[in-house]
């Protein structure tokens, strides 16, 4: 009998896959010549200590040495891991539902946002006017149902 070389295809994308296509689509962003584009991911990299003394014109002007472990490293602070290892870890037992953090990436989400300081402020916010409360790192975002 012949081994099989075939292995099967998951039906849906880990967790894990995910928050990677994330670090992809940031890396990008932070690399990019626009300043619109470039300067909301590199503000996250500075916020979370992940490049240490630079400022964000130092780090725009040297926007060309963020590589993407930077930017697993940022979506794991931000989730609340001291690293993308123990990130990497947490999220092997995890389904792409309990991110609900990413799903910003999700096309109708619209801009400008409204962000907040901290959870609990965005969560007052939402009280008063709807909308649903993501965390992102220790502040949040309120998104709200556009069009």
């Amino acid at each position: 009998m012949q081994p099989s070389h075939h292995s099967p295809q998951p039906s849906s994308p880990q967790a894990a896959d995910l928050v990677r296509a994330l670090a992809r689509q940031l890396h990008r962003a932070a690399i990019s010549d626009s300043l619109r584009v470039s300067l909301p991911v590199l503000r996250r990299i500075l916020a979370t200590d992940t490049l240490r003394d630079l400022t964000l014109p130092q780090l725009h002007q040297q926007r060309g040495m963020v590589r993407r472990k930077h930017l697993l490293r940022t979506l794991a602070i931000e989730a609340g891991h001291p690293s993308w290892e123990h990130y990497c870890q947490a999220l092997s037992g995890m389904s792409v539902e309990q991110l609900p953090h990413l799903d910003m990436l999700q096309a109708t989400t619209g801009y400008p946002n409204l962000w907040f300081s901290t959870r609990e402020q965005a969560q007052h916010y939402a009280l008063s006017h709807g909308g649903r409360v993501v965390p992102v790192g220790t502040q949040a975002v309120v998104l709200t149902h556009q069009g």
